[in-house]
């Protein structure tokens, strides 16, 4: 069975990482992590803001009441993950960023939130407040 994740990272290899609709003009990576229990690889399509030579994800689900699975899995890598770009599959090095642990949380967030206007409607429909993840492609 197709997800709409599938649909997405289908679409994203087909175009070399450029997305049209929704997506269309904005900067999109998919994130290669284990899963932190079962070790099995999970890939996940992320509007990616660009931040200096790295790119700020958002752990915001859609705002959904939970973290996405993959930022658990994130937190539990030690050492790079791989990113895919464009067309180009690359290492990169992470920091999860939470708000009340990260002092530059504010910072980041606010450059996602301005890149991405939907997030403005994810935070009407939950109080959590999104995790984010700076990637540095190495």
């Amino acid at each position: 069975m197709t997800t709409f994740n599938d649909t997405i990272i289908e679409s994203f290899r087909a175009n070399a990482g450029v997305l049209g609709g929704h997506w269309e003009g904005k900067t999109t990576l998919l994130l290669h992590t284990p899963g932190r229990r079962s070790g099995r690889e999970f890939v996940n399509p992320l509007v990616a803001a660009p931040y200096g030579a790295s790119y700020i994800v958002c752990g915001s689900g859609g705002g959904t009441p939970q973290d996405p699975q993959w930022v658990a899995n994130l937190e539990a890598v030690d050492g790079p993950v791989t990113v895919e770009l464009g067309a180009h599959t690359a290492v990169a090095d992470h920091r999860v960023v939470r708000h009340g642990r990260d002092d530059d949380w504010e910072q980041l967030y606010g450059v996602w939130r301005t890149y991405w206007p939907d997030a403005a409607g994810y935070e009407k429909q939950t109080d959590r407040k999104f995790p984010v993840a700076v990637i540095t492609v190495r």
